[in-house]
């Protein structure tokens, strides 16, 4: 019989010693049933939240930390969370969550930062508006501005804004994604390029702690590049759970944000980047 040394959460019963992903020996004893249940949980804390932590799960489904550490190693192998230091996050690497399960990610932050974000623009500006549940959140927090201009390549922004009598909203042109309605490529960021604008307010997908922003697809990218350059002045909006989250596809660094608002900076070392970026960090709270 084949042995090798279990790696932490795997188990095997087969006689060649080939290994699967199960329970640690030591947990042999918890009913299968009552794991599934606290897997369940942290999964629906983690889709509220975005993130969880060790500590708190531990004294809120009262269980070790070495437990829950064991219960997010295995939640991380079956791609279902991804661990970072001290917890997990929602799974990220190469593809996106999709567009509802964005939207709920973080929702209660989200419409703090929306708030946060949209005091710092004054009546009377012209604006681009990019893809993102956090720039919708914006973008209702803007309905009661009086005399915008916003130029955008979201479809949603576009449902939330027209119609509002002080605020004219101008639509990008080019192909429309499907998956979450927005307007990227090649004609977009033509289109873009016939506009300069008082403020450009962008979200992402994740920023890592050198201060880099980051996201998933290449198109939707090169369209928030050229809203980047289009504009005066960029306000980027991020919760705390896309810090220290990864993604393939570099947007551009900090050094061009002049305002990051987030609900809490929870990274020491971001904090530095901001402060040597010479970026204003608004903390929104929830």
């Amino acid at each position: 019989m084949c042995r090798r040394a279990l790696p932490s959460g795997w188990t095997t019963t087969s006689p060649t010693g080939a290994f699967r992903p199960g329970l640690p020996l030591d947990r042999m004893a918890e009913s299968a049933a009552a794991i599934a249940r606290r897997h369940a949980l942290i999964l629906d804390t983690a889709r509220r939240t975005g993130r969880v932590t060790v500590e708190t799960l531990a004294a809120d489904l009262a269980v070790t930390p070495q437990t829950i550490r064991r219960d997010l190693n295995l939640l991380a192998h079956r791609s279902m969370l991804s661990r970072v230091h001290g917890g997990a996050v929602v799974t990220s690497g190469v593809d996106n969550l999709d567009r509802e399960a964005r939207r709920q990610v973080a929702a209660a932050a989200k419409a703090a930062i929306g708030a946060a974000a949209a005091a710092l623009v004054p009546n009377g500006a012209s604006l681009f508006i990019n893809i993102g549940t956090t720039t919708e959140a914006i973008a209702r927090a803007l309905v009661d501005h009086r005399d915008l201009l916003v130029i955008t390549n979201n479809l949603n922004v576009v449902d939330i804004l027209a119609g509002r009598p002080t605020i004219e909203v101008i639509a990008a042109g080019g192909r429309v994604r499907p998956s979450d309605r927005a307007v990227v490529g090649a004609l977009a960021m033509d289109f873009i390029r016939r506009f300069k604008t008082d403020y450009a307010l962008i979200g992402a997908s994740a920023i890592d702690e050198a201060g880099t922003l980051l996201d998933f697809d290449i198109d939707e990218v090169r369209v928030s590049q050229t809203i980047i350059a289009q504009s005066r002045a960029v306000i980027l909006a991020a919760d705390r759970t896309k810090v220290g989250r990864r993604a393939p596809v570099r947007i551009g660094e900090m050094t061009q944000v002049g305002h990051f608002v987030t609900d809490v900076m929870e990274s020491a070392a971001l904090t530095v980047a901001c402060a040597a970026a010479g970026v204003h960090v608004v903390e929104a709270g929830e």
